[in-house]
């Protein structure tokens, strides 16, 4: 009785935590008070591009820089692995107050380095990225009658061979007035209110604010550079600014300085904490179009179900007649017998690279692990976008963590194949801890080199390279030894038939038998490829991915489907006397990655017909193939292990000598 009584008061806990509009935020996500006349300061991000998607630094161009000098303002390491840089900047506003007309700073005068800099950037369409309160900067613009959403705004615009850059800023800060949150008014009245205590007020008669929206309009300005010579920071410009964005009117010119400034207009907003994201996740082409893909699913699923059954009820049919014969008639079978059943002297045969399957399956169990929690905590909003890099700090956590399943699982393997030898071991946690970490070093270290050539934000720092080897050789690879100490102390898993001394002749194939592992994996491709062209939209067009709940559903039913077709594919070649089933099954599922591959380089020539350079281009395909090698290895590990149950399962449910 008191456990139920518990049960309900956390699952109501939990449903008020997540239907409150105010009074619980969850961690990182918490409103920040502030009063009128509060200094508010703007940060700066990289500069990116879709046509490039080369980040650099805000500050490689010549733009105004802080009094007190450019410092970094990076939260985690996942912020650096994305290529953010994240530093302050010279815009400085004082909360619910407007102001206008703002002198920022003049540049001296452009040098040719500086001026063809400045162009190119212009050329390569780059964005510049501010940032409010977390809040990045949105730019609204109409086209046809519709309103797009953009974030960041352009460096500057080329408009009949004249460059022009924008120089004055217009910014909207949009505020709700902050409500003191009171826990008894979240959770409820009666018993509840008594035992959890309502946060005191003690600044409620000082009226606050909290940032629920950041909005920007670039303009381009014809300032007068010589009536600013002797103004400083933040002083009033001598003459009035019209900010027009439809109109452009500060060329850029070598040998010419360029004078910036800015304005700044704060509204009250009936938008709460929660909501002020809302502006960001309905960015123009962004929208997930659920219809289409929950069409999709379900006929994947549909598809997944009538195979599964077809399946399910074969085998059943050739058991149950199996078991239904008396001794004799089993003896007499047993001299004719057809298909499946003719492999059981083989088909527990050690495969040729057991070594080698052990590390990729041990690998797969791992990834497959940080991508299954990784995902169920982004959709439960713990790395919500709002918490920038937390997403990519978390799966680097989860999956040293992790390392002690893949050495758990390479190493029982390897003794299950080994019928219990413990030899070995050692070297295959080893070898595990670093296959494909070391995949991943070697592909990273080289698009590195190209970033440190092309002097972009994007590449890895030194110093935190020596930190991600760190982490590598002093948490990840310890704890993948624990796990194998675990499997070899475990008891390796007998097989319930013995293998013959002489291994038996496989008949001659009607067609190979790779063509069907090539093929099968067209099924479990088609279970993600929707929502795969959302995710390369978020990770090479700059737009908000924000569904993980809904990617969590496609990953439960990718895994499904990837167990489904390796199970038909091992019984089929079961069926036709193939008992090297170890590789294919493993592979009947991971040939999914090449249909990814192949989507990406789709995604490449289709999608981002404006990237730019080989430079470019490399790294998307550098990216690519890192990401196609982690899915191999997933979807694979699924494959065979479901397989490996089948084949245990299924020649345990009959007994032929």
């Amino acid at each position: 009785m008191e456990f139920s009584h518990r049960l309900r008061t956390w699952v109501l806990t939990i449903f008020l935590i997540f239907q409150s509009g105010y009074g619980w935020y969850l961690p990182g996500s918490y409103p920040h008070k502030h009063v009128v006349g509060d200094t508010l300061g703007v940060k700066v991000n990289s500069l990116t591009s879709i046509d490039t998607e080369i980040p650099f630094s805000y500050y490689s161009l010549p733009f105004c820089q802080p009094q007190d000098g450019v410092k970094d303002s990076a939260e985690n390491l996942g912020e650096l692995l994305m290529g953010d840089r994240i530093e302050n900047s010279p815009y400085q506003f004082k909360m619910h107050t407007n102001e206008s007309e703002i002198f920022l700073c003049h540049t001296g005068p452009l040098s040719g380095d500086q001026f063809n800099l400045l162009k190119k950037r212009i050329d390569e369409m780059y964005q510049v990225n501010l940032i409010l309160d977390n809040l990045p900067a949105i730019r609204y613009t109409k086209k046809e009658g519709f309103v797009l959403r953009w974030t960041g705004y352009p460096v500057g615009i080329k408009v009949k061979d004249v460059y022009y850059v924008f120089n004055h800023l217009k910014f909207k800060v949009l505020v709700h007035k902050y409500e003191e949150p009171n826990v008894a008014r979240v959770m409820g009245t009666g018993d509840g209110a008594e035992v959890i205590p309502t946060v005191a007020k003690s600044d409620s008669d000082v009226p606050g604010y909290i940032i629920v929206g950041f909005e920007v309009i670039p303009c381009s300005f014809m300032h007068n550079a010589d009536s600013v010579k002797k103004s400083k920071m933040y002083e009033k410009y001598p003459a009035p600014i019209k900010c027009d964005p439809t109109t452009v009117a500060m060329p850029v010119n070598e040998k010419q300085p360029i004078v910036f400034t800015y304005e700044v207009e704060f509204e009250e907003s009936d938008i709460k904490w929660p909501s002020r994201w809302d502006a960001y996740l309905k960015m123009e082409g962004s929208k997930v179009h659920w219809f289409s893909i929950l069409n999709s699913l379900m006929v994947i699923t549909f598809l997944a179900g009538i195979v599964l059954v077809i399946f399910l009820r074969t085998v059943r049919r050739d058991l149950t007649r199996y078991e239904e014969l008396d001794k004799e008639a089993q003896a007499q079978m047993n001299e004719e017998l057809s298909g499946w059943k003719l492999v059981v002297g083989d088909v527990f045969r050690a495969p040729s690279n057991a070594s080698l399957l052990c590390i990729m399956v041990g690998d797969g169990v791992q990834i497959l692990g940080m991508a299954v929690v990784t995902i169920l905590f982004a959709a439960l909003g713990f790395m919500s976008p709002a918490s920038r890099g937390t997403l990519i700090t978390g799966m680097l956590f989860f999956y040293m963590i992790l390392g002690i399943a893949a050495g758990y699982v390479a190493v029982r393997l390897w003794r299950t194949i080994g019928c219990g030898d413990h030899k070995g071991w050692v070297s295959v946690s080893w070898k595990v801890a670093c296959f494909f970490p070391g995949i991943a070093f070697l592909i990273l270290t080289t698009l590195n080199f190209l970033l440190w050539g092309s002097h972009s934000t994007g590449a890895i720092p030194f110093s935190l390279f020596v930190i991600l080897l760190l982490l590598w050789f002093c948490i990840s690879v310890p704890l993948t030894l624990i796990g194998g100490y675990l499997g070899a102390k475990a008891p390796h898993i007998e097989y319930p038939v013995r293998t013959n001394q002489i291994p038996r002749e496989i008949p001659a194939q009607k067609y190979p038998s790779w063509l069907l592992v090539l093929g099968a994996g067209t099924l479990p491709f088609g279970t993600l490829f929707i929502e795969l062209f959302f995710i390369m939209s978020s990770i090479w067009m700059g737009r908000v991915y924000y569904v993980f709940g809904f990617l969590f559903i496609v990953l439960i039913l990718l895994v499904v489907v990837c167990a489904e077709v390796s199970l038909v594919l091992t019984y089929m070649h079961l069926c036709v006397e193939d008992w090297k089933w170890w590789w294919k099954s493993f592979f009947a599922s991971g040939s999914v990655a090449i249909y990814i591959f192949l989507y990406s380089i789709n995604y490449l020539v289709f999608d981002l017909k404006s990237l730019s350079g080989p430079v470019s281009a490399t790294l998307y395909l550098g990216y690519s193939l890192f990401m196609v090698v982690a899915i191999m290895l997933a979807t694979g590990t699924v494959g065979f292990l479901s397989s490996f149950w089948f084949v245990h399962y299924l020649f345990s449910s009959v007994k032929l000598d």
